[in-house]
C-alpha cells in the first residue's frame, strides 16, 4: 500500500446550503454547510474548512451567521464561531493563526482567533463588505457600495485607511511580497492595480463591455492574472507586465469563485448559474472538465494535502 497525495477542491453551493467535495476531478462528497454559504478557506496544513454561513434576507431561520469549521478528513462539523451578521468573504492568515471575515449587512469585519474562535475585534469597514484579502499582517476588505477598500492591520487590530476604487468592488488579491494588490470591480468592468504600500490605486485595467468581474487570483509565478468575469460567462487572462488581456476562456454561466492548483496547471471557476465547476488547463487555456456541483456554486478553494490509500 502507497500513500498518494490527492487534490481536493472545496465548492461552496449558495443556493442548497452545502459544499461539494471534488477529488481529481469526481464529486466524492456532499454536506451541509448552514444556509447561504459563500466565502471559504482552508487552514494552511489543510486539516481544516472554514465556511461562512449567512441567512437568506427576508427568510426566517433558527440559524445564526457563523463561521463553521469542519474537518478535511471526513467532512464533519467541529464548530461554528461567532461573527457579524451577513457573512460572505473569509480569508486567513500564513501562520494559521486570525480569520478575518467580511459581514455584509453589519458594515464590519470580525478579526477571530482560527483556533478558539474568540473574538478579537470587530472593525466598521465600507458599506457592504464582501471580499476579504491577506498578506502578512495587512487585510482589505472590499466594500461593494462605498466602492472602498477599507485596510486593516492585524496586528494592531485597527483600521488604517480607507481607499476608493471603482465601482462595485469584489474580490481582492495580494503579489507575494505585499507590494502590490489587484481588486476586482463589477459595475466598473475594471480590475484596479493597487500599490500595496501605499494603499492607492496606480491604474485600472478596463475589461470588455459584457465583462463583470468578481474573482480573482494570481498564478504561483505572478505573471498572470486570472479574472472570472461573471455576467461575461468567461475568466479572462491577464499578463501581469503589461496590464493587458492576453486571452479570455468560455466557460459556463456566471463564474464566481477561482481557485488554482498549487502548481498552477489547473483553474477551477464556480458557475453559479450552470451549477457547475469549470476546469481550465492553464497551459492550453481551455476548459478541459465540467464538474456538476450544487445549486449555486459561489466559493472554491484547492489542496493538495489530503493523504489517501493506493492498494
Amino acid at each position: 500500500m502507497s500513500i498518494l497525495l490527492a487534490l481536493i477542491v472545496f465548492v461552496t453551493n449558495e443556493r442548497s446550503g452545502n459544499v461539494t467535495v471534488i477529488r481529481d476531478d469526481h464529486v466524492v462528497s456532499t454536506f451541509a454547510a448552514g444556509t447561504r454559504p459563500r466565502g471559504l478557506v482552508l487552514s494552511p496544513d489543510g486539516k481544516r474548512l472554514y465556511v461562512a454561513s449567512s441567512h437568506f434576507k427576508g427568510v426566517f431561520t433558527r440559524e445564526r451567521d457563523s463561521v463553521r469549521v469542519f474537518d478535511t478528513s471526513n467532512f464533519k462539523e467541529i464548530t461554528r464561531f461567532p461573527c457579524g451578521t451577513d457573512p460572505e468573504g473569509i480569508a486567513i492568515s500564513a501562520d494559521g493563526k486570525r480569520l478575518v471575515v467580511a459581514n455584509e449587512d453589519a458594515g464590519t469585519a470580525t478579526i477571530l482567533d482560527a483556533k478558539s474562535g474568540k473574538t478579537i475585534a470587530t472593525l466598521v469597514t465600507g458599506t457592504e463588505p464582501e471580499g476579504v484579502a491577506i498578506n502578512g499582517t495587512k487585510a482589505y476588505i472590499t466594500a461593494e457600495s462605498s466602492n472602498t477598500i477599507t485596510v486593516l492591520d492585524l496586528k494592531t487590530n485597527r483600521v488604517t485607511a480607507q481607499t476608493f476604487v471603482d465601482t462595485r468592488p469584489r474580490a481582492a488579491t495580494f503579489t507575494r511580497d505585499g507590494t502590490r494588490a489587484y481588486v476586482t470591480s463589477e459595475v466598473g468592468g475594471s480590475v484596479n492595480v493597487v500599490d500595496a504600500t501605499r494603499d492607492q490605486v496606480i491604474t485600472k485595467i478596463k475589461l470588455g463591455k459584457s465583462d463583470h468581474p468578481v474573482g480573482v487570483v494570481l498564478s504561483p509565478d505572478e505573471k498572470r492574472l486570472y479574472v472570472a468575469t461573471g455576467r461575461g460567462n468567461s475568466v479572462v487572462v491577464i499578463d501581469t507586465k503589461t496590464n493587458r488581456v492576453t486571452t479570455t476562456i468560455a466557460v459556463a454561466q456566471r463564474p464566481w469563485g477561482l481557485a488554482l492548483t498549487r502548481d498552477g496547471r489547473r483553474l477551477y471557476a464556480a458557475c453559479g448559474i450552470s451549477n457547475v465547476v469549470s476546469v481550465i488547463d492553464t497551459a492550453t487555456l481551455k476548459v478541459i472538465a465540467s464538474i456538476k456541483a450544487g445549486d449555486g456554486p459561489w466559493g472554491v478553494v484547492t489542496s493538495s494535502d489530503q493523504a489517501v490509500s493506493k492498494r
